[in-house]
């Protein structure tokens, strides 16, 4: 075999192999895509944030709104559920996001209603620049009603759901734009 076909051959095998440990989450780039997503505010609680969420024409997904942090308010979410879900302790969770400058929360639900408690990471944005975050499944602390429960531990087999939320006690506009959300195995 001539070395340049054992080379293209190799090149092939190790790019299907990196390719198959990534899996895409989220993406929205179909008229489906905004389908699984919604918006959960701190009017549930008779706060006054304002966050929507909306496909825009890039195909990306921007969430955004205001902050209030009247009447008890200060946070807004948006969250999808089902998709192909199913991580593994070794995984990380990559988001490739544009933001504000702000840090944001992203959230994992193992419940299928998404109640109860949300395992969740932080994650600092740079104004108007696109970065990608990885998140180690294995880092995920529960929480619930912002505060912290490092014994319980996320369900990796049921896992139902994930989503953004900002609650950094900062008044005011926000907005973050997402293009996709993936799993990948760890490489360390």
């Amino acid at each position: 075999m001539k070395p340049t076909i054992i080379f293209a051959s190799m090149f092939f095998l190790i790019a299907t192999v990196s390719m198959a440990d990534e899996r895409i989450l989220f993406s929205f780039d179909k008229p489906a895509s905004a389908q699984p997503w919604q918006t959960v505010n701190d009017g549930v609680m008779g706060g006054r944030s304002d966050g929507r969420f909306k496909i825009n024409d890039d195909k990306n997904m921007e969430f955004f709104g205001t902050l209030s942090l009247e009447n008890n308010g200060g946070f807004a979410s948006v969250r999808a559920r089902g998709g192909n879900l199913t991580l593994q302790k070794d995984d990380v969770i990559v988001v490739r996001v544009k933001g504000d400058g702000r840090e944001y929360k992203f959230n994992v639900y193992d419940q299928p209603n998404l109640n109860g408690f949300s395992y969740r990471q932080s994650f600092k944005t740079k104004k108007n620049e696109w970065i990608e975050v990885e998140l180690p499944v294995r880092n995920f602390v529960a929480t619930w009603r912002g505060r912290v429960f490092p014994n319980q531990k996320l369900d990796l087999n049921n896992v139902a759901g994930m989503g953004f939320l900002l609650g950094d006690k900062k008044a005011g506009p926000f907005k973050l734009e997402v293009e996709w959300i993936k799993v990948k195995k760890n490489e360390e």
